[in-house]
């Protein structure tokens, strides 16, 4: 069943959890103005030749919002639904969520109105290339680092980084992050959201006293993120009893062969047909019987109709906004556990800070040692957020982003307002 088109603003959604931890912090009204106003927001027309001879033209979205903690940081994504008012909230989001795990990165996200599942790869070469080559001048090491989004890989990093050093007319592998490890890439990157995702998930289960081996996990989407989440809850114990794609969900109470569904999805490209489970719609599957849910889709999967309906105890969120606020006031009413957006996929962008020094000193580690480090900057800021939330009566959402905004307001301030 389609889902209805809501009329309110994704960004203006993400304005009203920044003001839940402003009013904590008793921001004054001049900083609320300027951390909810992005700092720049780029438009432009990307016209390509099909592989037919058939010219076509898709917009281009660039959006850096703030550069306070330094360069701008933030994926690309390739979507038919990519709107101005989504990446400046994804940029918005990027900002926080880089604070929060305390890296020197600001925020930024970008997009193209296109679908690569219609695209051949030349075709995308094309698009990426023209794409990049519009955002010479304000890319770079030191400026603004893309990475992988939704529908973005490491070869159409590579394409980005091959353009931008051609424009340059040097060797830039730090221009973006998410690269194959053969130009620059880091050890770890690939499996990093997923990877923090089930980091922050089994610490916050050890704090509710839910045991891993007993624990009922569902997810929500079974790309990067869900694939590599649900692989690393299962090497710890638990029990993946749901998982699904756009074509569908699939559960079964004894546990999902994650080995075989993601050789099935590897194959067809998707879990059509997966046999592994029982088939059930998407929206089902967020409100089967689990302990711990995992939105690692696209964003609004929570609101205001099924928010009531959760069974879930924890919900740590792969995706960007997942929970409109609606839905999150009534979690807190229920006592549902929420590790934030900003908090529960900061892994990607963690492990992209690491290539990004590593791609600077010319000198990678073992990934052994990417792990352990990803490991070690979770932890301490989720406990961290937690205290947070504990001294402060707050939910982890609005200690996350307490935490975030002291840190950016702090940098502001030590840098003081050009004018």
């Amino acid at each position: 069943m389609a889902t209805a088109v809501r009329d309110v603003s994704i960004f203006g959604e993400a304005i009203a959890y920044f003001n839940e931890a402003a009013d904590l912090l008793e921001l004054d009204s001049g900083m609320r103005r300027i951390l909810t106003h992005p700092t720049r927001q780029i438009i432009f027309s990307i016209p390509f030749q099909r592989d037919s001879g058939e010219f076509e033209v898709f917009t281009g979205y660039r959006v850096q919002y703030s550069f306070a903690r330094g360069p701008g940081k933030g994926g690309i994504r390739f979507h038919p639904g990519v709107t101005l008012d989504e990446v400046t909230a994804l940029a918005f989001w990027m900002t926080w969520k880089c604070a929060v795990v305390d890296l020197p990165f600001g925020g930024a996200k970008g997009g193209v109105t296109c679908d690569p599942a219609t695209l051949s790869s030349s075709e995308l070469e094309r698009i990426t290339r023209r794409y990049a080559a519009e955002l010479v001048e304000v890319v770079g090491p030191d400026k603004d680092v893309p990475a992988p989004d939704v529908n973005t890989t490491p070869q159409v990093m590579a394409w980005f980084m091959d353009t931008y050093s051609m424009h340059v007319r040097q060797h830039q592998p730090g221009v973006v992050t998410g690269k194959p490890l053969e130009i620059g890439g880091s050890r770890g990157r690939v499996e990093a959201t997923g990877r923090g995702l089930t980091i922050c998930a089994l610490d916050q289960m050890e704090q509710m006293a839910l045991d891993p081996a007993k624990a009922r996990i569902a997810i929500q989407g079974f790309g990067n993120v869900g694939m590599y989440a649900a692989k690393l809850f299962a090497e710890r114990g638990c029990r993946v009893v749901g998982i699904s794609d756009v074509t569908g969900a699939y559960y079964n109470e004894k546990g999902v062969n994650i080995d075989d569904a993601s050789a099935h999805a590897f194959k067809h490209r998707s879990l059509e047909g997966f046999t592994g489970g029982e088939r059930i719609g998407n929206a089902e599957l967020l409100t089967s019987e689990c302990d711990v849910l995992v939105p690692a889709a696209l964003e609004n999967v929570f609101n205001a109709e099924n928010a009531a309906k959760i069974k879930a105890k924890l919900i740590v969120e792969g995706a960007n906004g997942p929970t409109t606020p609606e839905a999150a006031g009534i979690f807190k009413e229920r006592g549902i556990v929420v590790i934030p957006d900003i908090m529960g996929n900061a892994g990607g962008v963690t492990v992209s800070y690491f290539e990004w020094v590593q791609d600077r000193m010319g000198y990678f580690w073992k990934e052994a040692e990417v792990n352990e480090r990803l490991e070690d900057i979770l932890l301490t800021n989720l406990r961290e957020i937690r205290a947070i939330a504990s001294k402060r009566g707050a939910t982890l959402r609005t200690a996350a982003y307490t935490l975030a905004i002291d840190r950016v307001v702090k940098a502001l301030k030590l840098r003081g307002i050009y004018a």
